[in-house]
């Protein structure tokens, strides 16, 4: 049997990936760098070659890269599988671009690995392509499988012109996929035209996709190019393309049939070559059921799909995204970029970001203006970050002990509130002061208050931006009394 060849300078994941594939009774061959394999492939027989060569991107004297280019030259129907630690899009698309079978980031799951090269090992022949090397700034990041799946769904798409729809939540960054697409695509030469279909009116989005002729309508005084046509030879991204009007996709449909549309008031054809990728945060399926959009275009559209995960479905990645905003803040701002502390980035990972991606960056953004210290500790972070941390930590469940099952039964022994009156914070706080009688703590009442009116003078402080005065004065308590018990509290604000 041919042998597995491991490409790494780093001698715990050769080791690693040995041991593995011996088990499964794989023979193996290890090198730590490129020049190794290429005078091992160039000196080989047939019998000596590989069957799947693993390989990491980044090796002292030469990268992953270069070694998959030689290997395309040498060895066109070798599968190679590309190893790294750096997860950014480009890698991704560099691998898929240079004709990797697949790419797996490190740390990798090594059963899954280990099915990987096994199914590497059932692959014949892979088409191999072999375009340009681009050097181009990283657009997307993420470690997260999720993000990982997007990322080689685009290396594999690079090389096509093939309609996408990309679906997922507000903010999660489908704007950022479809210029991604587009970049790493056959027309990245080409103009990338985006147009939200829901923030223009439905009387102007005709004319603002398809142009209109001089007179077409009044205030029509000279003949306007379209979004078609200013995308000629590139991408159109055409965004929230579920909330486009019927009729008008009756038109988009057209176009994408016969590859050709009229401007508004014109009478000759205008022929498009024009890629589209369509995105929406709306379930399409259910809109076609509902008779509010047309099923022939769905399927026009939906041709490939990308789901793009929420943030909170990947929280792994918020630590990275954080620091990559705040250095990117500071650099607009041109000021030092700030540093966040664990418990502040721990607090921040734990939010559900509505807002997905955006409003990450949005709150990074907030903290390089308004936070006072180049450390970020949890009072730093905005009002909303704190108040959901407030209200996790109070409705947290007691932790599992022989005291907190005794509060817990003993709790089930106590007159029942009436529904209109009960509430998860006070539920918890009731476990809570159960679970401190249980264990015999005789200061429950001075615990307990301590932690009440720290969480309440911090919200307070947090809505107010630090501003006592005013923060004592929505509480319904007077200044010297705030900063007296802050004092007592030990409670250091701004």
């Amino acid at each position: 049997m041919k042998p597995i060849w491991i490409v790494d300078d780093d001698q715990s994941i050769r080791f690693v990936l040995e041991k593995a594939l011996e088990r499964e009774q794989l023979p193996t061959r290890s090198f730590t760098n490129i020049r190794e394999v290429l005078r091992a492939l160039q000196g080989s027989d047939a019998e000596g070659l590989p069957q799947v060569l693993i390989s990491d991107i980044r090796m002292p004297g030469g990268s992953g890269l270069e070694l998959l280019e030689q290997v395309r030259r040498l060895q066109p129907d070798l599968p190679v599988i590309i190893m790294t630690a750096f997860s950014d899009l480009d890698s991704a698309v560099s691998a898929f671009q240079g004709g990797a079978f697949e790419y797996l980031p490190k740390p990798f799951d090594l059963p899954k690995a280990i099915e990987l090269i096994q199914r590497a090992m059932q692959e014949s022949q892979q088409d191999a392509t072999t375009p340009d090397q681009q050097n181009m700034a990283t657009e997307m990041l993420g470690q997260a499988p999720a993000m990982q799946d997007v990322f080689r769904a685009i290396g594999r798409l690079s090389q096509s012109n093939v309609t996408v729809l990309i679906t997922g939540e507000s903010g999660s960054g489908k704007e950022l996929v479809a210029q991604a697409l587009h970049k790493h695509s056959p027309r990245a030469n080409g103009p990338f035209v985006a147009i939200n279909t829901a923030a223009i009116p439905k009387d102007l989005l005709e004319s603002e996709l398809f142009g209109h002729e001089r007179g077409a309508f009044t205030g029509a005084q000279a003949q306007r190019r379209g979004r078609f046509e200013q995308a000629e030879g590139g991408t159109l991204f055409l965004d929230e393309i579920g909330d486009m009007p019927f009729d008008l996709q009756t038109r988009l449909l057209r176009v994408l049939s016969d590859g050709s549309f009229y401007r508004v008031g014109g009478h000759n054809a205008v022929k498009s070559n024009v890629r589209v990728i369509a995105a929406t945060h709306q379930d399409l399926e259910q809109r076609v059921k509902q008779g509010a959009f047309r099923e022939d275009l769905f399927h026009r559209l939906n041709v490939i799909r990308l789901r793009l995960p929420a943030l909170r479905e990947r929280r792994e990645d918020i630590p990275l995204l954080t620091r990559h905003f705040l250095q990117a803040s500071a650099h607009q701002l041109g000021v030092e970029p700030k540093r966040i502390s664990e418990s502040a980035q721990s607090l921040l990972s734990r939010f559900d970001f509505p807002g997905n991606v955006r409003q990450l960056e949005n709150i990074c953004h907030w903290i390089t203006v308004m936070a006072p210290a180049q450390l970020i500790e949890p009072k730093d972070l905005p009002p909303e970050v704190l108040a959901a941390g407030l209200t996790e930590e109070i409705t947290t469940a007691v932790p599992a002990t022989p005291e907190a099952g005794l509060a817990r039964a003993q709790s089930s022994l106590l007159p029942p509130r009436p529904a209109s009156t009960r509430s998860a914070w006070e539920d918890g706080l009731q476990d809570e002061a159960l679970a401190l009688l249980a264990a015999g703590r005789e200061d429950v009442w001075d615990i307990l208050s301590q932690r009440f009116e720290s969480r309440l003078i911090i919200a307070a402080l947090s809505c107010t931006h630090g501003r006592r005065i005013e923060a004592a004065h929505k509480l319904g308590i007077g200044r010297n009394t705030i900063t007296r018990k802050m004092q007592e509290l030990a409670l250091d604000w701004p």
